[in-house]
């Protein structure tokens, strides 16, 4: 069953069509699409931000401990439709189902803990200097917020804006990837009947080139005050620098290349297991997939022969079912992986399946689940013998491929990790709790694990990145309230009288030539 979507802006739900039509394909089962997504031009974002300009000023009068009431509503009606969302995930893009129902419960997760901060948008109250005067200062919402996210997380990344960003008594102009439309409008769909005006929560469907010439109106308008951007790093700097233009500072959540050092006191069946997930789950189409392991030489032999064997053993194809990882999740991430694909040099070894490329009849995978000439399903990669200044070890890859090198000490090993230049999330495993210290001590990556894998962020950590992967703004947890509201201060002088900061204050005078007499120990 397919559905017709169009972009909802305004308390009208009124759109504005570019006449163009995007396929939302099921890329497990390219001959399902799930839904025929009406794209916009750029005049829509620009329209979606006007029209929440007006509604947030109503939006941002309603009481912070109501609007966590809505956010409270918000989680139950997930938690009603986990299993339905779910599903939806795993059928328009790809994600194995049980991933598809943690992204849903982090959604739920994220819900639990905002509908509290509600009642504790705290500020603050500071002592003056100067008598019958008090300072105070307040949290205000920014205003209206756009945000633009991917699809490999279509409901559980959004949530972490906009849950936030509506909580603060900000309007929100929520731009989601085509690829994922059918499960942003079925989400967005929940905050309405949670109580979020229409007009409060705007959804854009647009393509890239319309997208960042509507954010150019909006900003030129007046009518955005913050940009939430998860994506690629070569699209985030482009954000980052029309944001500048308007001296604003987006939220930018970029991508990784996520190392795993492997040192030789690890567990290693125990490393494998983080290796496997972090590295081939999702088909590695997660900004946190491992992209590069550091394995210590003395077990690297040892190591790769046991991640080959479980990357082999390893299911993959049908989503529905136990695979590790399904289809990549449209047909551009298909063409991308080609390419990379292209980074395999001939001092490399491959590993982890048959062949590389699309798996088909004519290049089958043992133990493939399902038919794979269905869908956009890719061979596991296993690389050894990357070098450090090879382009599979320097760039994201975004797809089923990990690279091995090796190290001969700790500090080497922190120094190859970090050569990328990306700086989201990095993992270690060690026995050695010095190791562990000294890693994080080192490591340039905003989130670290320690004998886990490189994806997994709890929700109440903060989320994100550095160099590459962010500009060091973080989501999730208390953190992410400092990228949807401005501190406000409020002096408030009762004495009836003009008193001038650093001027008008009160002194008292020490005697700063006292020395101790000798009955007290004086010289």
């Amino acid at each position: 069953m397919e559905s017709t979507i169009n972009s909802v802006i305004g308390s009208g739900g009124g759109t504005f069509e570019s006449g163009q039509e995007y396929l939302s394909r099921n890329p497990a089962r390219l001959d399902d699409v799930v839904a025929r997504v009406q794209l916009g031009g750029p005049d829509a974002l620009r329209a979606a931000a006007k029209d929440a300009r007006a509604a947030q000023r109503e939006w941002a009068k309603v009481p912070a401990p109501v609007r966590g009431r809505v956010v409270a509503s918000l989680g139950r009606i997930v938690e009603a439709n986990k299993e339905s969302l779910s599903r939806l995930v795993t059928r328009e893009i790809g994600k194995p189902y049980a991933e598809a129902l943690g992204e849903v419960q982090e959604i739920i997760d994220t819900c639990d803990y905002f509908l509290g901060e509600g009642r504790r948008l705290y500020g603050q109250t500071v002592p003056s200097e100067m008598p019958d005067k008090q300072l105070f200062t307040f949290r205000m919402p920014v205003g209206v917020a756009t945000v633009i996210t991917a699809g490999n997380f279509p409901v559980a990344v959004p949530s972490w804006y906009l849950v936030p960003a509506l909580l603060c008594g900000n309007s929100v102009v929520w731009k989601p990837a085509e690829y994922a439309a059918a499960s942003a409008r079925a989400f967005a769909e929940m905050f309405w009947r949670a109580g979020v005006p229409r007009g409060v929560l705007n959804v854009v469907y647009a393509d890239g080139e319309s997208t960042y010439e509507g954010l150019e109106g909006a900003l030129h308008d007046g009518n955005v005050n913050k940009v939430g951007f998860t994506g690629s790093s070569a699209v985030g700097s482009k954000v980052g620098e029309l944001t500048g233009r308007y001296t604003q500072s987006p939220c930018l959540e970029l991508g990784g290349k996520n190392p795993m050092i492997v040192c030789d006191d690890a567990d290693l069946d125990l490393a494998v297991e983080g290796a496997l997930f972090s590295g081939w789950g999702t088909a590695g189409q997660r900004c946190t997939s491992l992209g590069n392991l550091v394995v210590h030489r003395d077990i690297h032999d040892e190591f790769v022969r046991r991640l080959d064997t479980a990357l082999r053993g390893a299911t993959v194809g049908d989503p529905t079912g136990g695979a590790l990882f399904g289809p990549l999740l449209d047909q551009k991430f298909a063409d991308n992986f080609e390419k990379i694909l292209g980074w395999i040099q001939p001092h490399h070894t491959v590993l982890g399946s048959e062949t590389t490329g699309r798996i088909t009849g004519s290049t089958p995978r043992a133990g493939f689940d399902g038919d794979p000439e269905a869908g956009l399903f890719y061979h596991p990669v296993l690389v050894d013998g990357v070098r450090p200044d090879d382009e599979l070890f320097m760039q994201e890859t975004f797809g089923p491929i990990v690279g091995v090198t090796t190290f001969e000490n700790l500090d080497e090993a922190i120094e190859i990790a970090d050569k990328p230049g990306y700086g989201l999330s990095a993992a270690i495993y060690t026995t050695d709790p010095a190791n562990a210290f000294r890693f994080r001590e080192g490591i340039g990556a905003g989130m670290l694990s320690v004998n886990n894998s490189t994806s997994g962020a709890e929700a109440h950590l903060p989320f994100g990145g550095n160099g590459k992967s962010g500009n060091g703004s973080r989501q999730s947890g208390i953190w992410v309230l400092d990228q949807f509201t401005r501190w406000q201060s409020l002096n408030w002088d009762f004495s009836g009288q003009l008193q001038k900061a650093q001027m008008d204050v009160a002194t008292v005078e020490p005697d700063m030539d006292y020395r101790l007499p000798p009955e007290l120990g004086g010289e």
